[in-house]
């Protein structure tokens, strides 16, 4: 008993040491996919406010794809801040839910829908989409109830409109108050390398319109386009298997 217990326990402790020294070797084989999905690919973000209700809402977990806009100073964790341009460089589109850094706050991440780019004119009149000096398209839905992203109970309605900007892109957006604080505007000429944001719950949604505290958002500074919501929980903590895989 003593001789066979002296035999296997060596033979152990060998294969013991021999996988850790295995798994230490291979942890940058284990972790190089999810570095590349997650700093090159996709990078997961939640969505903390109502600022994007209905499309997006409290509760939502969403990938944004890196590559869609190439790579910049904000593409990667840890960038030496002297980093300028972009790499793989790529416009966004009309209608394209991106996350960003503003000009004023290098630190939070945001996530708008572009509505402006480089060169338009862009204007707030009485609650609707002014683009280059003519309405956006927009229909009427039926009203709906907002609770939270109107800042009521449960039981407050809201307007919804059918929002179509001029390459097609549609979405709906919330008018929680008539003649609200930001429904009328001056007129914003976006500058060459930056777009113009707004939230789909424009009366609740700090963005472009707001030039002393958020601005134009410069396109090296964006982070990635929100593709695809791929959780979603309520308020009670309860999944909303409904909202997975969309986003307008």
């Amino acid at each position: 008993m003593t001789t066979l217990e002296q035999t296997i326990r060596p033979s152990a402790r060998s294969r013991e040491w021999k996988a850790i020294a295995i798994l230490i070797l291979m942890i940058p084989v284990l972790w190089s996919p999810l570095v590349l999905f997650r700093f090159v690919l996709y990078q997961p973000f939640n969505i903390p406010s109502g600022s994007m209700t209905p499309t997006l809402m409290v509760g939502d977990y969403v990938f944004a794809a890196k590559y869609a806009y190439g790579y910049g100073r904000y593409s990667f964790p840890f960038a030496p801040s002297w980093i300028s341009g972009r790499f793989l460089a790529a416009e966004p589109d009309y209608g394209d839910i991106v996350v960003f850094r503003t000009a004023k706050d290098g630190a939070a991440d945001y996530v708008k829908r572009v509505v402006g780019l480089p060169g338009d004119r862009i204007q707030m009149r009485q609650g609707r989409l002014i683009l280059n000096d003519r309405p956006v398209t927009r229909v009427a839905l039926k009203e709906a109830q907002a609770g939270a992203a109107c800042g009521g109970d449960d039981g407050t309605k809201v307007k919804r409109w059918r929002e179509t900007l001029p390459n097609g892109a549609s979405y709906v957006t919330y008018d929680c108050l008539d003649n609200g604080f930001l429904d009328n505007t001056n007129v914003y000429a976006v500058p060459p390398g930056h777009f113009f944001v707004l939230g789909d719950n424009r009366d609740n949604s700090t963005d472009s319109r707001m030039m002393s505290t958020f601005g134009f958002v410069p396109i090296d500074n964006l982070v990635g386009k929100v593709t695809r919501i791929i959780w979603s929980l309520d308020e009670d903590g309860e999944p909303r298997f409904e909202r997975m895989g969309k986003v307008e």
